[in-house]
């Protein structure tokens, strides 16, 4: 059942659909109260976001917007093209941590940083500080690769999650200027062409909804139809880089740079909900379904190429060469939540939990001072430190560096961890569905008022025990959905005054009228367990992963007492053994037999090593520079039949 939802300009989420099968909350109604994500948004809040605005400040970024307002004349740019965008993000971080929790020292550097973006506006609304000015490139000048619509749609999402939080400040005024500038430049009587990066699209739609202006929606629209059509000149990558090639209701996956194509479905996920386009929404699930069947890592990371930042051809999923970007991660579950929030089908809530805790949480080191830009799954070489204080390549090392470049994956990780939460629950005209978990309360209201006042307490994802309490009364019936992970497959459920049974498949319902002190426990089995590869993955045949509950493990050179992990072979025959926050594995090392030539007969020489230590994959190269690997060749004679 859809429902269809008012129209508002505050408190809501960053995706707040005027129709939807569930209904999502805001940050008034869902906190996080502490265990792994409280702690994460903890560090978020205290470090990643004073982390990128100094570095921002530094190299003359935020500069950038000081310059371009004070109408000096032949100033040299700071930082290649769209560094505007990692202004933007950061301030939409600022203002879901605002929303959150009011802090008078981070408002104050929010209300500076949000004058200095408004005061280098123009006239006519255009912002950019890239383009536009006598010695610069002329506006539009290169819609290819010069990403000003691009920077536009991060600095639109900035605005709206002012206007959802209630933050005061400029940028809502600065937003809609600017798509009023959009609409004449690119609406109906316009120029019919398209941004080389998508963004503009889902921001736009996001911003109709949250002003009520239907306008801005329609040119999303019209962004998203002229996708496909070959708008944009042709490039040594060909046209589905740009998702250029095909329109974007005929295409079958996703295809192209892989960042691109998720917020380019996002984006037309939004059109097609606000616009009742059910052919457009269904192009995306089955672009999805497709893409989450055939072109996606076990750590739910997105992109196997290098070269492009592309998704590969079906089942190219290298793990030494896999790019998986954290940034496609991150677009990853905003097309995911976007899909759940219409269809209710736990699997995109699946997606979003393994690509969260697997792909988005390896980006930041432990300390939050350094960031993963691409996220391989076997690093071969123990590379090098970076300079803690320089700018460094977006794959130099094999250990996080502090900022990049082209640095959109640590201010990406900032807004997303800031309203990360909003992600966990949603509720219908009958009950409240619990999507993640983890430790955080819940004080909403169904459509027909009756309260839920639930609190979710766990240790996920290192411990497989729930519980949710009920604060209030609810005075009626209503049901609780309790999500069963896929990697689960049951859980071991109690209602208040139960024994626990087992409940299988993929939601478990507790329905009942909840009365205050009123408590379900949910158990789901987080035992580390093998995970095998489909066998058209050529990259990884006859080899094994270990996954521990919904955390993907890595054997990390540093817990070897020797030698990296390039020729280790596991022992399939022993099952894994799971440990407090990883597994141990029985593994053995390949030895040096004689050989000059690599091919032709079976390598069985191999000198046992013992139980070694598996670690979360999210947490390698939190020690040093180290050899890791997901997936571990499978010694011969313990290979299943």
């Amino acid at each position: 059942m859809t429902t269809t939802h008012p129209s508002t300009t505050a408190f809501a989420g960053p995706v707040s659909p005027s129709r939807s099968a569930l209904t999502p909350l805001d940050a008034s109604e869902i906190r996080l109260t502490g265990g792994y994500w409280g702690q994460k948004q903890r560090l978020n809040a205290d470090v990643v976001l004073r982390h990128c605005e100094d570095w921002m400040e530094r190299i003359g970024w935020t500069g950038n917007f000081d310059r371009a307002a004070s109408h000096e004349t032949g100033w040299e740019h700071a930082g290649i093209e769209f560094v505007d965008s990692e202004v933007y993000k950061l301030l939409e971080g600022m203002a879901w941590e605002l929303g959150r929790s009011h802090d008078d020292d981070l408002a104050a550097r929010y209300d500076r940083l949000a004058y200095r973006v408004a005061s280098a506006q123009e006239e006519d609304g255009y912002l950019h500080t890239s383009f536009g000015r006598p010695w610069q490139r002329a506006r539009y000048s290169d819609l290819e690769w010069g990403h000003e619509l691009y920077c536009f749609g991060h600095l639109i999402q900035a605005a709206v999650a002012a206007a959802r939080t209630g933050v005061e400040g400029p940028l809502v005024d600065v937003a809609r200027r600017l798509a009023d500038h959009l609409w004449e430049a690119f609406g109906p009587e316009g120029r019919v062409a398209v941004c080389g990066h998508p963004e503009i699209e889902v921001a736009l739609v996001e911003l109709g909804r949250a002003l009520g202006e239907p306008r801005y929606v329609e040119l999303a629209r019209q962004f998203v139809e002229r996708r496909g059509h070959g708008l944009l000149a042709p490039i040594e990558y060909g046209q589905e880089y740009f998702q250029d090639d095909v329109p974007v209701r005929e295409a079958e996956v996703l295809r192209g740079h892989a960042v691109r194509a998720l917020y380019l479905a996002a984006g037309a996920l939004d059109v097609a909900v606000e616009t009742g386009d059910d052919e457009l929404a269904d192009a995306v699930r089955r672009q999805w379904e497709a893409t989450v069947a055939r072109r996606t890592y076990v750590t739910g990371g997105m992109g196997s190429h290098h070269q492009d930042e592309a998704f590969g051809a079906d089942f190219e999923l290298p793990p030494d060469r896999a790019y998986s970007e954290t940034c496609a991660g991150i677009a990853s579950n905003m097309v995911s939540w976007r899909l759940l929030l219409q269809d209710g089908d736990p699997r995109y809530a699946d997606l979003i939990e393994r690509t969260l805790l697997n792909t988005v949480m390896a980006s930041p080191r432990e300390d939050g001072r350094a960031f993963f830009y691409t996220n391989t799954l076997h690093q071969r070489t123990d590379g090098v430190a970076p300079d803690e204080d320089e700018l460094n390549a977006r794959a130099l090392s094999s250990l996080r560096a502090p900022w990049f470049e082209v640095s959109c994956c640590p201010t990406n990780v900032a807004r997303t961890l800031a309203s990360v939460e909003l992600s966990f629950a949603t509720t219908t005209a009958d009950g409240l569905q619990l999507h993640q978990y983890g430790d955080y309360d819940v004080d909403t209201a169904l459509a027909d008022g009756t309260p839920v006042a639930v609190s979710v307490r766990s240790g996920y994802p290192y411990d497989g025990d729930v519980t949710v309490t009920w604060r209030e009364d609810a005075g009626r019936e209503v049901g609780l959905d309790l999500r069963i992970p896929s990697w689960a497959g049951s859980a071991a459920v109690g209602g208040p005054g139960e024994e626990p049974s087992t409940r299988v498949g993929r939601v478990t319902t507790v329905r009942r009228s909840f009365r205050a002190g009123d408590v379900v426990t949910v158990r789901f089995p987080v035992e580390a367990r093998w995970v095998t590869p489909d066998a058209r993955i050529d990259a990884v045949r006859g080899q094994v992963a270990v996954q521990r509950g919904p955390l993907v493990m890595a054997l990390e050179s540093t817990d070897l007492t020797e030698g990296d992990v390039n020729d280790v072979v596991v022992d399939m025959s022993v099952e894994p053994v799971t440990t407090a926050q990883g597994a141990t594995v029985e593994v053995s090392r390949l030895t040096d037999d004689g050989d000059d030539w690599p091919y032709g007969r079976s390598h069985d020489s191999r000198r046992p090593l013992g139980p070694v230590d598996l670690v979360p994959y999210a947490t390698w190269a939190n020690r040093g520079p180290s050899t890791m690997r997901v997936w571990l060749p499978v010694a011969e004679e313990a290979r299943p039949a």
